[in-house]
């Protein structure tokens, strides 16, 4: 599985991408989302993308809503410090919001998993 991760803060990059490495993910890291954008322009080759949600310039949000404008329907995860639950609520199609927290590693695996493997649930 190859997943973009979308991040503006170093370590949390870091920390993503090693929970995703080390559940067997090839990992194409970027600082912004008008970067993942020119990423995804030019490659197709993604099954995912995994965002922050609050980034200078455009937001996490603001990506996700940016891709499905533009007809891309890769699974989104969403990585916020606010209710995930609330954020699900409030975007429609949305495919999986999870909480920096201390659970981030399963959270991060498991809502992979459910995006990228759906006959596991």
């Amino acid at each position: 599985m190859r997943i973009l991760v979308v991040d503006d803060d170093p370590l949390a990059t870091e920390i993503s991408s090693a929970v995703l490495e080390d559940g067997g993910c090839d990992v194409v890291a970027v600082e912004n989302a008008a970067a993942a954008l020119k990423v995804l322009a030019g490659d197709r080759d993604f099954d995912a993308v995994v965002s922050d949600m609050n980034m200078p310039g455009l937001s996490g949000l603001e990506l996700f809503q940016a891709l499905r404008a533009a007809g891309n329907q890769l699974p989104f995860i969403l990585l916020s410090g606010d209710d995930p639950r609330e954020l699900l609520r409030q975007q429609p199609g949305l495919t999986a919001c999870v909480a920096k927290d201390m659970d981030l590693d399963a959270a991060l695996m498991t809502a992979i998993a459910d995006a990228l493997l759906p006959s596991r649930n």
